[in-house]
């Protein structure tokens, strides 16, 4: 795949992303450390035909994009943790209702307003259930400049073949970035774009909801001549409310399956240097560019340390994991928050004795912090 340089910042590469991954509508508000997503993408859209719109607030920003994404568009908003609180509500729907649409999560300090301006992984448990009620999250988080793009990229992909909200996790640090990125071409990006299906038979017989086990619903653009019921309910395969019991187990055990069932399309991952590691450190995020600083120092010592690190956090890389944790005795999980991401990782490895790095100070760990930490193993 053909690649440019770009030198930008993690979240205006996340901008632009979404701009060559087809997007034509963005609904959002600013908030520290997001706001440059919107910044960035407010001026690209109207050039291509496209629409932003700054909304009266976090909520209003996310009911626009999922009307958008009915409406057939590629969808984007973007915002930090307390906006992901107030989005938290249609998310749910857009879960329910199998909307797709991309929403990015620059993470910063809390809970409530935090620490606005400093970085933090604080959303790690939110991203995996960010509404009430049974489904299975999608959430990719990017490890370096480059990342914000793919991943982006990725998730738009994601989105219209799961048809429900994906979530891209950047960071402070990584959002506010500024360097060079090697990322495709967008001539590249635009031939890989995976269309989400459609019906396309007589109007009578279009059911929406009424789909395999394992698959999503198949929702054609709205005001194009197929009708269909719109609800955050429990819905038949119209989508109109309904009670029926084993319609309703049905409904919900779809939205589980239709995720857990097809991993295999969503796992993600990168290995540094662990094809000899004796001490294995998991870490994501700007974290991990601190991680392989610390195995490069604790290399040159003669301590076989490496990096495991989940690119899609959820539904995480269980099973590469523990084939990991199963070998490598001495673990250690290093996260900005206080051990969101160790407990999925304990359970992965069905071990207890994972050990763990935190700071929730709003600054990030060094190189340095690492290296001590290991050593004490």
């Amino acid at each position: 795949m053909a690649t440019r340089e770009i030198i930008s910042t993690g979240n205006e590469l996340a901008a632009i992303a979404a701009v060559d991954a087809g997007c034509l509508f963005f609904g959002g508000y600013p908030l520290t450390p997001s706001s440059e997503v919107m910044h960035e993408i407010s001026d690209l859209l109207p050039k291509i035909g496209g629409v932003a719109i700054q909304m009266e607030d976090e909520i209003g920003g996310i009911c626009a994009v999922i009307g958008a994404a009915m409406a057939g568009q590629r969808s984007l908003t973007a915002t930090s943790g307390p906006g992901m609180s107030l989005k938290a509500e249609n998310l749910g729907l857009a879960q329910m209702a199998e909307v797709p649409l991309v929403c990015i999560n620059v993470m910063r300090g809390g809970p409530s307003t935090g620490l606005p301006t400093r970085v933090s992984q604080g959303d790690i448990l939110q991203s995996k259930n960010p509404s009430h009620g049974d489904y299975k999250s999608i959430t990719l988080c990017a490890g370096s400049l480059a990342e914000c793009y793919t991943e982006t990229v990725r998730a738009f992909n994601l989105a219209d073949r799961f048809m429900q909200p994906v979530i891209v996790l950047l960071d402070e640090t990584i959002g506010h970035m500024h360097g060079k990125a090697d990322i495709p071409t967008a001539e590249d990006v635009k031939a890989g774009i995976v269309p989400r299906k459609r019906f396309d038979g007589a109007p009578e017989d279009y059911f929406p909801y009424e789909c395999e086990h394992d698959q999503p619903a198949v929702l054609n653009p709205m005001f194009e001549g197929y009708r269909y019921h719109f609800t955050g309910l429990h819905h038949d395969r119209k989508g109109f409310p309904t009670e029926e019991i084993e319609t309703c187990r049905k409904l919900i055990q779809r939205l589980e399956d239709k995720v857990e069932l097809h991993k295999d399309e969503l796992e993600s991952y990168e290995e540094f240097m662990m094809d000899d590691a004796d001490i294995m450190i998991i870490a994501y995020g700007s974290v991990s560019l601190a991680a392989k600083e610390s195995i490069r120092h604790l290399r040159k010592e003669g301590i076989k340390a490496g990096l495991f690190r989940p690119i899609t956090i959820w539904p995480s890389p269980a099973e590469k994991i523990k084939e990991h944790t199963d070998k490598i005795e001495k673990v250690l999980v290093v996260e900005l928050n206080i051990g969101q991401y160790h407990s999925e990782i304990q359970r992965a490895a069905a071990r207890l004795d994972i050990a763990g790095l935190f700071k929730v100070n709003g600054r990030p760990i060094s190189p340095y912090e690492i290296v001590n930490k290991v050593k004490e193993l």
